[in-house]
């Protein structure tokens, strides 16, 4: 068997200098060609060769106005759906809609900001979101009616779960709340900027009034729940912000401090009908909602509710 050379959609994103997302897209469209190694899509080496070689132009390497500009719904384009978040329910989410449809799930583990910018620009069909507003105490909402301007969509509710922090176990330094963080003795672990943990500690540490400059440990940032609470199993950190499923898988004490509201969007367009029709007898049938429950430490009373509706 010969040995072929193959790269990861990061790894190409950063060859490019393009997004993760804008790589999803043109693997959408076909453009770019890639094969699975289990849950993981790689791309030949021969394939992104071939890519930039056809898409030359002077001699020097381009790549087509599609990249920079915003994608247009076109139902001839092929049959891939880019699901953007991380929790393991979209994995089930897509097997759903492969199940139940021709569509193919592609999956992209983006935080919810980035990933709901990329919906603007047309990069991807199913963000999922939990984005804390501090001055409203709303979840996803406002983000999505400042973000998605000129815009329709639908926002479906996915399901409810604990969001808070992260603690060694026993909790040696009685950390209980917010302002514990500003503490000298307490060291933290941060999430991407971008992501929906990150946004709630800025929103936490600005209605309380605390600085980040006060944060030991600010800086430090990890790209997902499992690293953050792994960091404090090991030491690395005292506490971080996550959700309760990772401490438990980690091992690690868990504080509750808010009530998450996970979210999903698509827009509406000619072209999403068809999606958003799948989508919404996925999530309200009694086969989804069991098996999202068997995983424990979620709350489904309100999945496949929509809970704002654009014309």
């Amino acid at each position: 068997m010969t040995t072929e050379l193959s790269y990861t959609i990061e790894e190409v994103s950063q060859f490019l200098k393009v997004s993760k997302l804008t790589i999803y897209d043109l693997v959408k469209k076909g453009e770019l060609p890639v094969f699975r190694v289990g849950r993981q899509m790689r791309i030949a080496a021969n394939d992104l060769d071939n890519y930039i070689k056809n898409n030359k132009t002077n001699q020097k390497t381009t790549l087509p106005a599609s990249v920079f500009e915003p994608r247009r719904s076109d139902p001839k384009e092929t049959n891939h759906v880019v699901i953007s978040g991380q929790d393991l329910v979209l994995d089930m989410l897509g097997k759903q809609i492969e199940k139940n449809s021709t569509y193919k799930s592609l999956r992209s583990f983006t935080g919810s900001l980035n990933s709901l910018i990329s919906m603007y620009n047309g990069e991807c069909d199913i963000v999922s979101l939990h984005l804390f507003d501090g001055d409203t105490g709303e979840y996803n909402l406002p983000y999505l009616k400042k973000i998605l301007v000129g815009h329709s969509f639908i926002l479906f509710n996915l399901l409810s779960r604990k969001a808070g922090l992260y603690v060694k176990k026993g909790n040696p330094l009685k950390i209980t709340s917010w302002k514990d963080l500003e503490r000298e003795d307490i060291q933290i672990v941060n999430r991407e900027k971008g992501s929906g943990a990150r946004i709630l500690l800025d929103e936490q540490l600005r209605i309380n009034k605390i600085s980040p400059k006060n944060i030991n440990g600010y800086e430090h940032e990890e790209n997902n729940h499992l690293s953050v609470a792994s960091a404090v199993s090991t030491g690395v950190a005292d506490v971080g912000v996550g959700i309760e499923k990772a401490a438990k898988i980690v091992g690690i004490d868990f504080i509750p401090l808010i009530t998450e509201q996970y979210d999903l969007v698509i827009l509406k367009t000619p072209a999403n009908e068809r999606l958003i029709r799948i989508v919404t007898e996925i999530l309200s049938s009694n086969q989804f909602q069991s098996e999202v429950d068997s995983l424990g430490d979620y709350d489904t009373s309100r999945t496949g509710k929509i809970i704002y509706e654009t014309n």
